[in-house]
This record gives structure tokens, C-alpha cells and sequence, in this order.
């Protein structure tokens, strides 16, 4: 589908606006007392929330089905109703790991809704760009909930729009908007990520091509933005009750009012008694929840005392072209010392050595100013996934101690640039297990991360979580100038 060819189709109906929509979706979920759990593959999914509660996986390999995180969920879920995020690091896994991952929290899901005596809705939460273990978390948690109760999913519905940053379905092509172009998501840097590459932007067509053919695109179901926009919820509905035996609806929007209208028809949908599965990018979370949108973030929202003295951390992972460029900006600006991380030393023998002295050396610049805590730019692999992915893990592993090393010297706040750079470091550097997602520092994106349970010295620390993939050039600078002005 040519560019032309969208637009004409986004012409051809306005968005149906329903004013209270966002209003219904929540009155009807804790009406039935259904709560929904967002399993996030990185920290950056919660870009579109507010006021809800994050608990972060530490790690997969000491997790029970009745251990401690069941405890931390049943309390984050206990009023109808409610959402709550698992920031489960899924997408720096081999696949493998990542499918066992999703099983677990199928039967989670389940064993919850025992608990909290209501329904809950599974969200697979993952990248707008469509990187990620799609088909394996998708597969893991249909398996898990059947394993669990005895029956999968009737459906999954596929999502990925996150609007904010222009990324967005029409005519069944994922489109995403890059500097002041709109490209076939195919066409963008994202498509030729190592591990989650991909040629095809029709969604369709896409879940063929990573399925290997096990899904076909012909037994896809599309909703499209005449189906949004001109049948309305219970149209949307009836199109989902259709959708049997664990297949595939790829949902078609590019303003909110239409995240909004198909919200509401999954309501519909599940009150007839469909189980729906979801996987989406950012933008959906919140007209599923009905989580009324909220302004940027203020200095009282960060600090709602004094802001406290001192410099900031800001840590950079992300490798993507646009997060170069942000980099670039923000070294212009000043007014900061920059510690280069040596990824060949992290993977070495010698890389507790590293570690140490790079730790030294950002707590005596802090002394004196903001530090850019940065690995080296270059993207070291291996010649298959799985060692890849080992050398990525051992990279992320000796940032977060970094930060861990550096934290008893009270940087005023954290940022942290890319997914799983977030993660670790919040998990990792920052020993957080649970925080509230305060809000956002820009409308849609740019998360604030309040610690409640984490090391001491990271309670209340201001945890400023940037994805890779968004923004413009400046915005990394602009972030650290508003925190450079509020703090």
C-alpha cells in the first residue's frame, strides 16, 4: 500500500469519537471485576500510563508459581478494575527463555483470577516497531493458560500502534513516521534489527513471514478503519466473537478515538464470553484500562518536596541511529563528563575490573556535574543468536553494576536510554522491585519510574526512562535541561 493509498483510506471516514469512552471501559471492568496485567518485554511500554503500579522481574530463574511474585501481583491488582505492569525483560532472552517465560505468567494469569475472584485480561506488551519474541510470548501464554484451566485463547488481537511517536496501522501496513517521513515499518532501520529482522510492513503478511508459515495471512482477520469507524464498538465486537481457536486480529488505527472504539469492543466481546488475547505497542494499554489521558510531568510530580541538590546519571544503551544523534545533542549542551564503557572489556576477564574503575571515575565526576555513562557505539556479536545474545546480557550485566557502584553517591536521578538498558538498571543498579509510573515527562512518552520498594538509596529517585526509538534529535537534551532546571 503506497502512502496516497492510506491517506485516502483515513480520509474516507473521521474518527468515530465517543466522549466517555475511555469513562465506559473502566466502569465496565470493575463492574466485572476484571483486572488487566500489562507483561512488559521492556521498561518502556508504560509510555502511555499513569498512576499505575510496575513490578520488575529481577530474573527468570528462581521464579515458582507460588513464590513471592504472585503476592507482589494479587497486591498491585486488589481493587477491580485496576492494571499493573511486569516488566519482565523478555526481549534480551533467547527465545527459548522468553516462551517459558510467557508460560509461567499464562498460569499466572489464571491462578489470579482464582485469587482476585475476576477475570483477568493478559497484555503481551511489545515494540512498536515490531521487535520482539511475538509469536514465541503469544504461543507461551495460550500453552500456560491451558495448561492452567484447561482451554487457550479464542484470540489474539495484534496492536502494535503506539501514536505518539507515529507509529501506526492503515490498510493493514504498520507505518512509522521517521524525522518528517512516513515509511512502511519494513522500510526502517528498526526491520534490520539483528535478532527480530523482518521484510514485511502488512501485518498479515508479517505474522506469516516470523510464524514460518504456520500462520497464513489468509486466516488473519483484519478490523479495519472502515470496521472502527463506521460500525463502531459492537461491530468491532461481532468481528472479535468470530475469531476462534487461537487466531490472529490485526487491528487497524491511527488516532486515539479508534484505540478507544476497539477498547470498547473488546469490553463487549468479553462480555459475551470471548477470550481475547492482546499484543500491542504502547498507545492501547491506556483505552483498555480507561486511563484518562494526563499532562507532562512538573517539578512538584518529580520532587513533591524540595528537589534535592546534586547531579544526575544518565546511562545510554540504546545503539539505534536516533539515539547517536540524541547523544550528540546532548554532549553540545554541556555541562557533563562522559565515561565510555568498553563492551570488549565487559565481556573479558578483565570486565570486575572494568566495572570498578569506570564506577570510580562517575561518582568523582558527579562531584561536579551531570555524567554520560555510555557504551561504546559499536555493536559487538557473535555468529549465532544465542552467543549474541550472551554477549548483550554480559554488556548489560556490568552497566548495571556500574550504576550499583555509583548509587551510594545520590545522583539526584537516573536516566536511562533504551529498553533493556532500563531494566537492568532499575532492577540491577537500582534494586527496584516495585514503582509507580508516575506519568510522563512529554505527552506520550519519556517515563518517570518512582521506586517504592528498592535499594535505599533509590527510594523516591526520580527514574527517567527514554526508549531508543523515540523522539527527535534534541529531546534527549531538552529532557536533561528540564531536569538540570527542576533539580
Amino acid at each position: 500500500m503506497s502512502e496516497a493509498a492510506w491517506r485516502a483510506e483515513v480520509a474516507r471516514h473521521a474518527p468515530r469519537r465517543i466522549a466517555d469512552a475511555r469513562r465506559r471501559a473502566r466502569d465496565a471492568n470493575v463492574a466485572s471485576g476484571r483486572r488487566l496485567l500489562v507483561l512488559d518485554d521492556d521498561p518502556t511500554g508504560s509510555q502511555s500510563v499513569h498512576g499505575v503500579e510496575a513490578v520488575i522481574l529481577p530474573g527468570f530463574g528462581d521464579l515458582d508459581a507460588g513464590g513471592p511474585m504472585i503476592g507482589d501481583l494479587a497486591r498491585a491488582l486488589a481493587q477491580p478494575g485496576s492494571a499493573c505492569f511486569v516488566l519482565t525483560n523478555s526481549r534480551s532472552m533467547p527465545a527459548s527463555d522468553a516462551g517459558a517465560l510467557a508460560r509461567y505468567f499464562g498460569s499466572v494469569a489464571v491462578m489470579l483470577e482464582r485469587r482476585l475472584g475476576g477475570p483477568i485480561t493478559v497484555v503481551s506488551r511489545g515494540d512498536s516497531t515490531l521487535r520482539g519474541h511475538l509469536l514465541t510470548e503469544v504461543r507461551g501464554l495460550d500453552d500456560g493458560r491451558r495448561q492452567a484451566c484447561g482451554k487457550g485463547y479464542d484470540g489474539v488481537l495484534l496492536v502494535p500502534a503506539y501514536l505518539e511517536a507515529g507509529r501506526f496501522t492503515a490498510g493493514d501496513v504498520h507505518w512509522a513516521r521517521v524525522g518528517g517521513e512516513v515509511l512502511p515499518v519494513a522500510e526502517t532501520e528498526f526491520a534490520k534489527d539483528r535478532a527480530f529482522g523482518f521484510a514485511s510492513s502488512n501485518l498479515r503478511q508479517f505474522l506469516e513471514e516470523k510464524s514460518g508459515g504456520t500462520v497464513a495471512a489468509a486466516e488473519v482477520t483484519s478490523v479495519s478503519l472502515d470496521d472502527v469507524r463506521s460500525g463502531g464498538p459492537e461491530h468491532v465486537a461481532e468481528i472479535l466473537r468470530r475469531v476462534e481457536g487461537g487466531r490472529f486480529a490485526v487491528v487497524n488505527a491511527t488516532e486515539y478515538e479508534d484505540l478507544e472504539v476497539v477498547a470498547l469492543g473488546v469490553v463487549v466481546a468479553q462480555e459475551a464470553g470471548s477470550a481475547l488475547l492482546v499484543r500491542c505497542g504502547p498507545s492501547f494499554v491506556a483505552p483498555l484500562a480507561g486511563i484518562e489521558p494526563a499532562g507532562p510531568l512538573k517539578t512538584r510530580d518529580l520532587w513533591p518536596a524540595a528537589p534535592p541538590s546534586g547531579h544526575g546519571l544518565v546511562v545510554v544503551g540504546s545503539h539505534v541511529g536516533l539515539t547517536n544523534r540524541q547523544v550528540k545533542a546532548l554532549e553540545a549542551l554541556g555541562g557533563l563528563t562522559r565515561v565510555e564503557v568498553d563492551v570488549d572489556l565487559l565481556v573479558t576477564d578483565g570486565g570486575a575490573d572494568a566495572v570498578t574503575s569506570l564506577a570510580a571515575e562517575s561518582r568523582a565526576a558527579l562531584e561536579g556535574g551531570d555524567v554520560l555513562l555510555i557504551t561504546t557505539r559499536v555493536v559487538r556479536t557473535a555468529g549465532d543468536e544465542l552467543e549474541s545474545v550472551r554477549i548483550a546480557r554480559k554488556v548489560s550485566d556490568g552497566v548495571a553494576a556500574i550504576v550499583r557502584q555509583v548509587l551510594p553517591a545520590r545522583p539526584a536521578w537516573v536516566l536511562t536510554k533504551g529498553g533493556i538498558t532500563s531494566h537492568d538498571v532499575l532492577a540491577q543498579g537500582l534494586g527496584v522491585r516495585r514503582a509507580e509510573v508516575a506519568g510522563q515527562l512529554f505527552a506520550g512518552f519519556v517515563s518517570v519510574f518512582r521506586p517504592l520498594d528498592a535499594d535505599p538509596g533509590a527510594i523516591g529517585m526520580p527514574c527517567v526512562v527514554f526508549a531508543g526509538n523515540v523522539g527527535d534529535d534534541g529531546t534527549l537534551a531538552e529532557v536533561v535541561g528540564r531536569l538540570r532546571e527542576w533539580s
